[in-house]
């Protein structure tokens, strides 16, 4: 063999080794999404990617939503009450890893009938369970306390993660109980501070006011622009004595509103 189809060879060789690389450098599987949503939306759905999307426009095989759609979205919901008027968009809203820390929520026991209470497996677990059913936005176990019903704040019961849930909500709130009859606009005033408006939806709930009031009479709903509010102890029965009052209606919240009979809880700032 002489040197000019020796060095020939070894030329071709070289070239189909290049392609070879080059085609093989190009070879790539796809990867797979699997996704767990919702399911139960009629219109919408939102999987474990806090995405929302049209209950049709799911993908049939991985069923997750397109992923240029709605990510880690609160429309419809109240971020201070940590509340949606929609179940879709309230485990969307909660699965955004600033709002739901899943140290936390994995600590959280489901209590089951019958059977010893277990914890959360994952962060979408807490938010589809908790969006759904929430006793805490229920009053009287067959009444919701307003359209924003489906709430995925945690547990009052849960080893104290909601109290610094709380008082981060109420990071530099001064809350101050007001005199009989006086107004939190009066309140907020008389101690060189404002009322904060929205802080109210933060205080309108038992478990808040429970934590600065005696609230002896039980925690009722009312309808009222001086909630929330503790009826004073002298107060006419009929007007229940002792017992500590929220609105369900959250636009009847007011710092300005006053009632001869209750006290008011007012955020100062």
């Amino acid at each position: 063999m002489t040197k000019y189809h020796l060095s020939l060879q070894l030329l071709i060789l070289f070239q189909f080794s290049s392609i070879i690389s080059a085609i093989r450098k190009d070879i790539g599987f796809e990867q797979i999404r699997s996704c767990r949503n919702t399911v139960q939306g009629r219109y919408l759905l939102s999987d474990d990617n806090g995405y929302v999307c049209d209950a049709l426009s799911v993908d049939p095989t991985s069923r997750c939503c397109p992923i240029n759609g709605l990510r880690f979205s609160c429309q419809g919901c109240n971020l201070v009450s940590q509340c949606c008027n929609s179940y879709e968009f309230c485990v969307s809203c909660c699965l955004h890893p600033s709002r739901t820390q899943e140290a936390q929520v994995l600590k959280v026991k489901i209590a089951k009938p019958s059977t010893a209470a277990v914890s959360y497996t994952s962060v979408f677990d807490f938010c589809a369970g908790r969006c759904r059913h929430n006793s805490e936005s229920v009053v009287h176990e067959n009444a919701y306390r307003s359209d924003f019903h489906h709430c995925f704040s945690l547990p009052s019961n849960s080893s104290g993660a909601n109290y610094t849930q709380l008082e981060a909500r109420l990071g530099g709130i001064n809350v101050v109980i007001g005199k009989q009859g006086e107004s939190c606009d009066s309140v907020c005033k008389s101690n060189g501070q404002s009322c904060v408006l929205n802080k109210l939806l933060v205080l309108n709930q038992c478990d808040v006011m429970q934590k600065y009031m005696s609230c002896k009479g039980a925690c009722l709903a009312s309808i009222g622009t001086d909630q929330p509010a503790e009826v004073v102890a002298d107060a006419p029965r009929h007007l229940n004595p002792g017992a500590c009052l929220y609105t369900r209606t959250q636009s009847l919240l007011s710092c300005d509103g006053s009632l001869w009979h209750t006290r008011r809880l007012c955020p100062c700032a």
